[in-house]
């Protein structure tokens, strides 16, 4: 077997606040004076049943992460911080996602906020390795007139290069609003050119799937697993083209699949979806891009072959330049063709 960490990767889901590393929020939280809750900083990962009441648990946690990041200073170290553990496992492209609505008040605004995120992922990029693209998300639990403020300010910073915004996203619980209500926001992105990387198909069902890939138009659906409960679905997201950001660890702490090996993963790598594994927020769920990677070779027994394959689609379904593209699918052919460790 070879050593995963080096396995050339792209990491396209990934949350803002949830990347940071337990050891900075702790610090953040006692230069702010705020008293975190214990389940935040404890050596246990994330367990909520897949309801109203579990989300909402898993929610809470999140904003109390979310209320100590309030200045330039902490967004920048949360970027820079998420670029060096991503280079540390090997990871060649990440594309952190961010709702900079919730940063706003404390840097002077939407557009300082994300031009904060931006200007730093490209000096990480430069520091790391790693290349540093940004997709701004919009929020479920806000008006879907927010979402087309966010769609145009994310389109006046398009393009594919490093601290670039690249997609437009669309998060929170799949369980708010209605999935139509956002089709402006997306297509005044895809407009600019940002591809639509709405979260889908994870909490909800094949039903919920079908609504996105209809009125949202994703070139990628953030996890999407719940696809392959419909085989027919699941065909018609293959014939389409429409990546899968699939992140195990999360669909367990969410109460989505009892363990890993529930995960349909290889059901839907069988049926020929292009997928790229994501850690999603590692802050909660303790489990990082790496993990992921592990529980496809030890809960669904991929080779280093299949492995490779995964690795390869993630950098395919990047929205990296094709020169980008064409290195780091050359540095996992190499990883490949290297000798596996012995024992």
């Amino acid at each position: 077997m070879r050593d995963l960490v080096t396995l050339p990767k792209a990491h396209l889901h990934l949350h803002f606040t949830g990347s940071m590393r337990v050891s900075t929020l702790r610090e953040l939280a006692a230069e702010q004076g705020v008293r975190l809750p214990a389940s935040l900083t404890d050596a246990d990962p994330l367990r909520v049943p897949a309801s109203q009441r579990g989300w909402f648990r898993f929610q809470r946690s999140y904003d109390a992460a979310r209320a100590v990041v309030r200045s330039e200073a902490a967004m920048r170290r949360i970027v820079r911080e998420a670029a060096e553990d991503d280079a540390a496992e090997g990871s060649r492209r990440l594309e952190i996602q961010v709702d900079p609505t919730s940063y706003a008040p404390f840097v002077g605004g939407l557009t300082p906020a994300l031009e904060i995120v931006l200007d730093e992922a490209r000096s990480a990029s430069a520091a790391t390795g790693v290349e540093v693209g940004v997709i701004v998300a919009a929020s479920r639990t806000r008006h879907p007139l927010d979402a087309r403020t966010l769609a145009r300010l994310a389109a006046k910073h398009a393009g594919d290069a490093p601290g670039q915004v690249v997609g437009f996203g669309l998060s929170n619980d799949e369980r708010r609003g209605e999935t139509s209500e956002w089709a402006p926001a997306f297509r005044i992105a895809r407009h600019a050119g940002l591809a639509g990387v709405p979260h889908g198909g994870e909490l909800l069902g094949p039903e919920h799937v079908r609504d996105v890939v209809a009125h949202l138009k994703p070139a990628r659906l953030g996890h999407g697993v719940r696809s392959a409960e419909d085989p027919d679905l699941l065909g018609r997201i293959v014939d389409a083209g429409i990546a899968l950001e699939v992140c195990p660890s999360s669909n367990v702490s969410l109460g989505v699949y009892h363990d890993s090996s529930q995960v349909p993963l290889r059901t839907l790598v069988d049926a020929g979806a292009r997928v790229a594994l994501g850690a999603d927020d590692p802050l909660l769920f303790l489990s990082r891009l790496v993990d992921q990677y592990r529980i496809a070779r030890e809960d669904h027994g991929l080779d280093d072959a299949a492995l490779a394959a995964l690795a390869r689609s993630s950098i395919e379904v990047s929205l990296a330049s094709e020169t980008s593209k064409r290195a780091m699918l050359a540095d996992v052919d190499a990883w490949l063709a290297a000798p596996a460790l012995v024992g």
